[in-house]
C-alpha cells in the first residue's frame, strides 16, 4: 500500500504519530486555553489589545443575547464579516448555543448573498453598517428573522472611534431609523439571559458552514464540525514545533476562508496564540503591521508575498522575530520562493518559508514543508493523523511512488457533507476498504518514497485569484443570462501579482453590436452577481467558440489562444 501516513517523526523526532483530540467544541477549546493562560492577550486590533479572560466573557455575552434572539440548537447564523473582534466574539458564541456558524464574504453581491443565506438557511445573520443595503436588498427574499448591523467604531477604544469617525465612518450610508435590525449595543443589552443557554456540543456536531465549489464547480456549503477545527489547530502546532503561547500571528487572511478561519484564527486561540486582527488587506499596512507587532508568523497566498517583495516600506525592517512564514491556497513557483527565501534572509530572518497543501473540504491545510528539510516542488508532508495517497483519477487503486494521479486525502479535519448535495457527497467522500473515509479532490499529484506530495494541477476546472478559488461555470451562468449574450466561456490569464486574472470570452446573440457600450452593460450586469475579487477584468468578443469533439466549448484552447497573445505582446 503506497500510502503517506505522516511520517513527521521520522523527520522532528519529538513530534508523535498519532494526536489527542479535544473532544469538545471549539469554543470549549479557547475556554480550556484561556483558563490555563489568563494573562495572555487573545488578539489585537487597531491599537487595543484583549486578553484571554475578555475574550471569553464577550463570547458569553453574545451566547446569552443570541439565546434571548431565540437562535436554537442546530440553527443557522450567518457571519458576514472582515477580521475584527465582533467577528470573533459571534463566531464562538454561535458554537456555544449549538448553532451552527455560516461564513460568507462581506464583499459577495447581493445574489450570492441571497444564495447563500436560503441555501444555508440561516435564521439570523451579522455584517457591518457598510454592507447593509446589499441584506437589505435581498432581506425579504430569505428567512432572516434577525440581522444585526454593528460597525469597526464598535470595536475601537474611544480615541480610534473619534478618528474614524472622522475619516472612514463618514463615508458609511447612515442605517434609516426605522430599519428592522438589531444595532451592536442593543443586541449585546440582550444577554439578560443568564441560565441555559450554553449547549454541550461533541465534537462530531456539525459547527460551521464554508462554501466552496465541490467537485463540480458548483458553489456548495461545506459542512464542518467542531473536532475538525480542534484537530487541524492541534496538527498544526504538531508541525510548527517552535510554537509557544503567546506567539503572535498576523491574521490578515479572511475569516470567511478555511485557512484564515482555521489557521490564522482557531489554531491560535485555541492554542494560547495572540492574533493580530487585520480587517482590510493591503500589501502595505500588512508590512506594517508585520514589523509594528512583531510578529512570528504569517500566512498567506502567494500573491500576497510578491506583492511584499515589492515594497520598498520593508527595506531595512528587521524580521527576526518570524518563526514560521506559510505559503497556501495556491501554487507557490520555485522562483518565487527562491526570492522570498532571500528576501527572507536579507530581512534577518532565520527561516524559509514553508508551503502547504489542503482544500476546504479538510477546513484548509493538511500538508506542509518540514521546517527543515526541503524538497523542491513538494508541498511537504501530511500532518499528523492524515494520510494521502495517489490513485488513478476516479478509483481506489493506487499508482506507484512517482507516478501521477489523483490526490486522496483521509485523517480527522474530513467534512461531514455537501449541505443538500448527498450525491456530490457520495461521490467526493469515500469508504475505502482500508476503513477510512477519502476525500476524492479532483487535484493531481505524485508522491516520493519518502512520502513527500508533489501537487502537479487541477483536474476540475477552477481559476485561482489572489487565493479566492472562482468557478468559470458560475460566472459563465450569469453571463449567459444577460440578453446581449448568446455564449460565454470564463478562462484564467497568468498574471504577476494575482496568479490568474479572470477574462470572459462573449459570442453576442445576433443583432447585438459589438461595442464599448455593449462590454459595459455586460460588466455592469456582472457586478450585480460577481463578487468583486472573481469580476473579469476583460470581455472580449468573438463571432464563434472552438469546441471539443462532444460539442463543449473547449475553454483550453481559448486559454491557449490568450497565452500566445500574451507572449507576443510580451516579446
Amino acid at each position: 500500500m503506497i500510502t503517506a501516513k505522516t511520517p513527521w517523526k521520522d523527520y522532528l523526532g519529538e513530534v508523535p504519530m498519532h494526536l489527542d483530540y479535544f473532544e469538545g467544541s471549539m469554543f470549549e477549546a479557547v475556554q480550556a486555553i484561556a483558563k490555563k493562560h489568563p494573562k495572555n492577550i487573545a488578539f489585537d486590533f487597531m491599537g487595543k489589545s484583549t486578553g484571554y479572560p475578555e475574550l471569553v466573557a464577550q463570547i458569553e455575552t453574545c451566547a446569552k443575547a443570541l439565546k434571548t434572539l431565540g437562535i436554537r440548537e442546530g440553527d443557522k447564523v450567518t457571519v458576514a464579516m472582515p477580521n475584527c473582534p465582533q467577528a470573533i466574539y459571534m463566531f464562538y458564541a454561535i458554537n456555544r448555543v449549538g448553532a451552527i456558524a455560516n461564513m460568507i464574504h462581506p464583499l459577495s453581491a447581493e445574489k450570492e448573498i441571497e444564495f447563500y443565506l436560503n441555501d444555508s438557511e440561516s435564521v439570523a445573520a451579522i455584517t457591518l453598517d457598510q454592507f447593509y443595503g446589499k441584506f437589505a436588498a435581498i432581506r425579504e427574499n430569505t428567512g432572516i428573522r434577525n440581522l444585526i448591523i454593528t460597525s469597526i467604531a464598535d470595536a475601537l477604544s474611544p480615541v480610534m472611534k473619534v478618528g474614524y469617525a472622522l475619516t472612514q465612518g463618514r463615508k458609511i450610508a447612515p442605517i434609516p431609523k426605522d430599519a428592522p435590525v438589531i444595532m451592536w449595543k442593543d443586541f449585546l443589552s440582550l444577554s439578560f439571559c443568564g441560565h441555559n443557554y450554553a449547549v454541550k456540543r461533541t465534537g462530531n456536531d456539525p459547527a460551521v458552514i464554508l462554501y466552496s465549489g465541490g467537485t463540480t464547480g458548483t458553489s456548495k456549503g461545506i459542512v464542518l464540525t467542531n473536532l475538525n477545527f480542534n484537530a487541524l489547530g492541534q496538527q498544526v502546532i504538531a508541525a510548527n514545533q517552535m510554537f509557544r503561547p503567546g506567539d503572535k500571528m498576523l491574521a490578515a487572511m479572511p475569516i470567511f476562508h478555511g485557512f484564515g478561519l482555521g489557521v490564522c484564527i482557531h489554531t491560535m486561540l485555541s492554542q494560547g496564540g495572540r492574533c493580530i486582527l487585520v480587517p482590510r488587506f493591503t500589501p502595505k499596512t500588512y508590512a506594517k503591521d508585520l514589523v509594528k507587532h512583531r510578529c512570528n508568523f504569517i500566512a498567506g497566498v502567494p500573491t500576497l508575498y510578491e506583492a511584499l517583495l515589492r515594497l520598498q516600506d520593508m527595506d531595512g525592517a528587521d524580521l527576526s522575530c518570524l518563526k514560521g512564514v506559510f505559503s497556501g491556497g495556491d501554487s507557490l513557483s520555485v522562483e518565487l520562493k527562491k526570492k522570498l527565501d532571500k528576501f527572507l534572509y536579507d530581512h534577518k530572518a532565520v527561516i524559509q518559508v514553508r508551503e502547504g497543501y489542503g482544500t476546504t473540504e479538510t477546513v484548509t491545510a493538511c500538508c506542509l514543508t518540514p521546517s527543515h528539510m526541503f524538497k523542491e516542488g513538494s508541498i511537504g508532508l501530511p500532518f499528523p493523523d492524515t494520510y494521502i495517497k495517489i490513485v488513478e483519477p476516479g478509483t481506489d487503486k493506487e499508482v506507484p511512488y512517482g507516478q501521477e494521479g489523483e490526490i486522496l486525502l483521509a485523517g480527522p479535519t474530513v467534512m461531514q457533507e455537501y449541505m443538500h448535495h448527498p450525491e456530490e457527497t457520495a461521490e467526493t467522500l469515500r469508504l475505502h476498504k482500508d476503513g477510512l473515509t477519502w476525500v476524492y479532490t479532483g487535484d493531481l499529484g505524485i508522491m516520493d518514497d519518502q512520502g513527500f506530495v508533489y501537487f502537479k494541477g487541477r483536474a476540475k476546472r477552477m481559476i485561482i485569484t489572489s487565493g479566492y478559488n472562482v468557478y468559470p461555470a458560475q460566472l459563465e451562468n450569469i453571463l449567459d443570462a444577460h440578453e446581449f449574450v448568446q455564449m460565454s466561456c470564463v478562462i484564467g490569464i497568468p498574471d504577476p501579482y494575482k496568479i490568474q486574472k479572470v477574462k470572459a470570452i462573449v459570442k453576442l446573440a445576433a443583432g447585438v453590436e459589438e461595442s464599448e457600450a455593449t462590454k459595459q452593460a455586460i460588466l455592469d450586469h456582472c457586478r450585480k452577481h460577481i463578487a468583486k475579487y472573481a469580476m473579469p477584468y476583460d470581455i472580449a468578443f468573438r463571432d464563434d467558440m472552438p469546441k471539443t469533439l462532444v460539442g463543449k466549448v473547449a475553454y483550453r484552447v481559448l486559454e491557449e489562444e490568450e497565452l500566445a497573445k500574451l507572449k507576443a505582446e510580451q516579446e
